[in-house]
């Protein structure tokens, strides 16, 4: 794993943390854009367990969000703490950060290229 890689993750779980903590700061594809991460790193992202992580938080709050029977109660005793407000802009947060990885992955398809204008 590269140095670009390491990091990435490493600020992504940051992100997740800071979430919680009603720091939502992190704009995910202007990191991508801004430190020409490559296509196959992001595929990488994409396919990793910390995308699969940042995707289970979000059907988590999601089902938290619906509320209803039992089978949320581990649901609302593990983010009970969290206000409703607070659980969908999180769940937002996080799902914009797996938008944003999808979207800079369509970007670098071949053929996407912006001409530049002279």
């Amino acid at each position: 794993m590269d140095i670009v890689n390491y990091d990435m993750y490493g600020l992504l779980e940051k992100a997740i943390e800071d979430a919680f903590d009603g720091k939502m700061t992190l704009d995910f594809y202007s990191y991508l854009k801004s430190n020409k991460v490559l296509k196959r790193e992001v595929e990488e992202f994409i396919e990793s367990t910390v995308a699969d992580e940042i995707s289970s938080l979000v059907m988590d709050l999601e089902e938290y969000l619906e509320g209803g029977s039992d089978v949320h109660k581990q649901l609302r005793e593990g983010y009970g703490h969290i206000s409703k407000p607070q659980a969908r802009k999180i769940k937002t947060y996080l799902y914009k950060i797996l938008e944003d990885a999808w979207q800079y992955e369509r970007d670098k398809r071949p053929g996407r290229r912006k001409k530049s204008s002279k």
